[in-house]
């Protein structure tokens, strides 16, 4: 691990190559698990007034989750995530007419219907961040359904930060990235045979 401002990162971060082919998963990773998305402070604000927005795009099971239960909840380690649909489904997930899986969030916000985007943890993904009283450790999460994302970055040669740059500077900032681009250059070069 190594740090950056206050963060610890996952060496994998930088080691890890990366890129999700949604031609092969088709966004699985919206409707597989046993939680929802984790959200950060004010999302859950912000995603419960966009429902005008959001309800009509939602799936029947989704909209009645979501209005007995409200757009979040707290799961099993106390952390606020997105309401599920049948134990795993997030309810903002929709599925289109080819078996695709699409976020109504990220969808609205680039019809120039929302302000903002997805929610930061599902930008993100496959890192997930961790919060501990003085830092926030970055962590790469390893999971079965991303081989293809895996096997269509090595091919691409492209690190997973290098991948996930547009999430990153979103929710880090610009002097972040760069840090954390300057930190994977000089490991690479460390850890090339000369």
């Amino acid at each position: 691990m190594f740090q950056i401002q206050d963060t610890l990162v996952s060496l994998d971060v930088i080691e890890k190559e990366f890129c999700c082919d949604l031609d092969q998963c088709r966004g699985c990773c919206c409707i597989e698990g046993d939680a929802g998305a984790p959200l950060e402070a004010g999302e859950e604000q912000a995603i419960r007034e966009s429902l005008p927005v959001l309800l009509p795009m939602m799936s029947d099971k989704a909209r009645a989750v979501v209005e007995k239960d409200g757009v979040a909840y707290l799961d099993k380690d106390g952390e606020l995530v997105t309401q599920i649909v049948d134990g795993k489904d997030c309810v903002f997930a929709q599925t289109d007419h080819n078996g695709w899986c699409y976020c109504t969030i990220e969808k609205a916000f680039k019809e120039g219907r929302l302000p903002f985007n997805k929610p930061v943890s599902c930008h993100l993904y496959p890192l997930r961040l961790k919060k501990f009283p003085t830092f926030t450790a970055v962590e790469y999460h390893r999971w079965d359904i991303c081989h293809c994302a895996r096997k269509l970055g090595r091919r691409l040669h492209l690190p997973l930060y290098q991948f996930l740059k547009e999430p990153i500077l979103r929710r880090f900032g610009e002097e972040y990235y760069e840090e954390l681009n300057t930190v994977a250059q000089e490991w690479k070069k460390q850890s090339t045979p000369q």
